[in-house]
């Protein structure tokens, strides 16, 4: 899944990954799929990104459960880079 959003200036490209955890509750290992969100700040207008792509999983650090979880928790932590790094005010 991937998304391209205009904030503030900036284009955030937001796609997700997945990440298979090994899940053993017992003696026989399952797989579950989880997903991570890849970021890319752009400039607007500019070809290159302002960071190399940015990996983030949810608040404690792990993959999130859902791709729409990964996704707006990817477009989220580029907000917040933009606000941080990039505001006037």
């Amino acid at each position: 899944m991937y998304r391209s959003y205009e904030y503030n200036g900036f284009t955030l490209d937001v796609a997700v990954d997945v990440d298979v955890v090994r899940i053993e509750p017992s003696q026989k290992a399952q797989a579950a799929a989880r997903y991570v969100a890849v970021v890319e700040i752009f400039k607007e207008g500019k070809a290159m990104a302002v960071f190399s792509p940015l990996r983030f999983g949810d608040i404690h650090g792990y993959p999130f459960t859902t791709e729409i979880d990964a996704l707006m928790g990817g477009f989220s932590a580029g907000r917040k880079i933009v606000d941080d790094l990039f505001s006037t005010t």
